[in-house]
C-alpha cells in the first residue's frame, strides 16, 4: 500500500499525514475491536488524490476513490475516504470507520501543530492535556476541524480517551513523521 500512496502523492508533508492517520486508524480499530489493517489501509489512503485535485474539496476523495477501484482496494475503504470529505459527497457518515477516519486523521494535524510549538518539536513532549487544551482553542490551528475530531463521541470515547490514542499512535511512528 506504501508504493501505491507515493505513487500518487509527491508532497512528503501529505505523505506523513498519511502514516500519522494509518497509526491513528490501526489504534482505533485495535481499542474498537475492530479490523486494523482495513481501518489502517483507510487512514493510508485517505488523501491520496490530494496532489492530483490540489486540494480542491469539491472532488478530493473522489478522485481516490477512481484509483483505489482500479486497484482493487475494498469497497468498504473507499465509501470511508469519500466521506471523510464533506464537501464531495452529502451522505452522511454512519459507520464506525466513516468516524473513525473523519476524526482520526483530523486529530493528527492538531497533535502535529501542538508539537510544533514545543522547543524540541518533538512528540514525545507532547501531553493530552495539551492537545485538549489547544482544542479549545479556536485560533491554535485554526484549518483543524474541532467538529471532525469530536467525532471521537460516536466512537464512544470522550476527547481525552481519544486524544491518548492518537498520541500514543503518533509517538510510536515519530521516526517515520520526523517529530
Amino acid at each position: 500500500m506504501i508504493n501505491l500512496l507515493k505513487t500518487h502523492l509527491k508532497t512528503e508533508t501529505l505523505v506523513k499525514h498519511s502514516l500519522a492517520s494509518q497509526a491513528v486508524l490501526r489504534a482505533l480499530a485495535k481499542r474498537l475491536g475492530q479490523d486494523e489493517e482495513l481501518w489502517g489501509t483507510a487512514g493510508l489512503l485517505h488523501d491520496l488524490d490530494s496532489d492530483i485535485v490540489n486540494g480542491d474539496p469539491k472532488t478530493h476523495g473522489l478522485e481516490t476513490a477512481k484509483i483505489l477501484r482500479e486497484n482493487g482496494i475494498k469497497e468498504e475503504i473507499i465509501e470511508a475516504i469519500v466521506l471523510h470529505n464533506e464537501e464531495a459527497t452529502q451522505d452522511p457518515r454512519t459507520k464506525l470507520l466513516h468516524h473513525a477516519l473523519s476524526a482520526g486523521e483530523t486529530i493528527t494535524g492538531l497533535i502535529t501543530a501542538v508539537a510544533l510549538v514545543y522547543p524540541d518539536k518533538k512528540l514525545s513532549s507532547v501531553k493530552v492535556k495539551s492537545i485538549t487544551k489547544r482544542m479549545k482553542e479556536r485560533s491554535f490551528a485554526a484549518s483543524v476541524s474541532r467538529e471532525a475530531i469530536m467525532e471521537c463521541e460516536k466512537l464512544g470515547l470522550t476527547l481525552d480517551e481519544f486524544a491518548e490514542i492518537a498520541l500514543k499512535a503518533m509517538q510510536e511512528i515519530s521516526s517515520e513523521l520526523g517529530l
